[in-house]
């Protein structure tokens, strides 16, 4: 499988990424990207409860270990603040900006986020083909549930798959619509997921603020022709989380179930195994806790040469907080200027 499907670029493709010019002495033109990235991550104690009320002097960002300067910071579901040079933050000044005319990146509190960025804008990516209708019902009301606890301020859109992707509920905060869409969800035939995944991803990206997909699936894939590495990829640069709730057990079938693990974990989200309605209620219920309770953060690469991998860190300053555990992606591969 070749590369080219991958889709260029990392977070925040659709608003917050800033274009300029370069002009070099012998009068070429280059076209540079700079981009913002957007990084989630959780921070949990010794008995894996979530640990609340970080600030940003909390905490410290590497790329490949130069350190980043914050642009913005953002706990659970509240709105965005702008974190200035000595760490404190104040409410963020929201406005859509062009690219600044200097070339240089547009200033932290004018990015170009919208008032309505707080909170999480969730894809749901349901499995209807002929691999989940045994547990159609059920699945469809586990969904139901979790939509109707999403938090006030989430959006939420719902697309169905088979051998093709169906956007039943495009991006919105009416928990009524959407659930009606669900429910006019029908069994399909074969499954795509990777295929659907990667439309799914791509639309994502065009959203600004925080994003995640939930996948809810039984598990085989027998009609895509995108690799499941290609699709990760591409998740794991744009900076979007896949949760992966599978109704199938883990050990009948190994393939599938590798998989999941790998794009979830590289991505920053969770797997569940959920054979039972039960199992699938209580997977949700942790994904939504999950959101209410991470960090997200903004900042402007640092000058670096890789043009490859950059491995992303998130460090704990206080000793007293050694002991805690932070989950965040590995990290991404920028997007070459042309």
């Amino acid at each position: 499988m070749t590369t080219g499907l991958r889709i260029a670029g990392i977070t925040t493709i659709a608003s917050l990424a800033a274009a300029f010019w370069l002009h070099a002495q012998d009068q070429t033109t280059f076209h540079v990207k700079v981009d913002m990235v957007v990084l989630g991550f959780s921070v949990t104690d010794q008995k894996g409860k979530y640990v609340n009320g970080l600030k940003p002097k909390d905490f410290k960002v590497y790329e490949d270990d130069i350190p980043q300067k914050l642009a913005t910071f953002m706990e659970g579901n509240h709105a965005p603040l702008q974190v200035m040079d000595n760490g404190d933050t104040r409410p963020l000044h929201v406005e859509t900006v062009a690219a600044r005319a200097d070339g240089a990146p547009p200033d932290p509190n004018q990015v170009n986020l919208r008032a309505d960025t707080m909170g999480t804008n969730v894809f749901v990516l349901f499995d209807t083909s002929n691999y989940m209708y045994r547990g159609f019902v059920y699945a469809s009301d586990a969904i139901a549930d979790f939509i109707r606890g999403l938090d006030r301020a989430d959006s939420v859109a719902v697309y169905t798959y088979s051998r093709n992707l169906n956007r039943a509920v495009e991006l919105n905060r009416d928990r009524t619509n959407a659930i009606a869409g669900l429910r006019k969800a029908v069994a399909g035939d074969d499954s795509a997921l990777y295929n659907c995944l990667l439309l799914t991803l791509r639309d994502a990206a065009r959203v600004p603020g925080r994003k995640v997909v939930i996948v809810f699936s039984n598990g085989p894939d027998n009609a895509s022709v995108v690799a499941p590495d290609d699709v990760r990829a591409v998740a794991e640069d744009e900076g979007i989380p896949i949760y992966v709730i599978s109704t199938s057990e883990v050990n009948k079938d190994p393939i599938s179930s590798a998989i999941f693990k790998r794009i979830s974990t590289t991505t920053g989200g969770k797997n569940y195994f959920a054979k039972t309605w039960q199992k699938q209620v209580e997977a949700f219920e942790n994904i939504r806790e999950d959101l209410g309770n991470s960090y997200t953060v903004t900042y402007y690469p640092q000058p670096n040469p890789n043009e490859g991998f950059r491995r992303i860190r998130v460090e704990l300053t206080s000793d007293a907080m050694k002991k805690y555990k932070v989950r965040a992606r590995p990290g991404y591969r920028p997007q070459r200027g042309f």
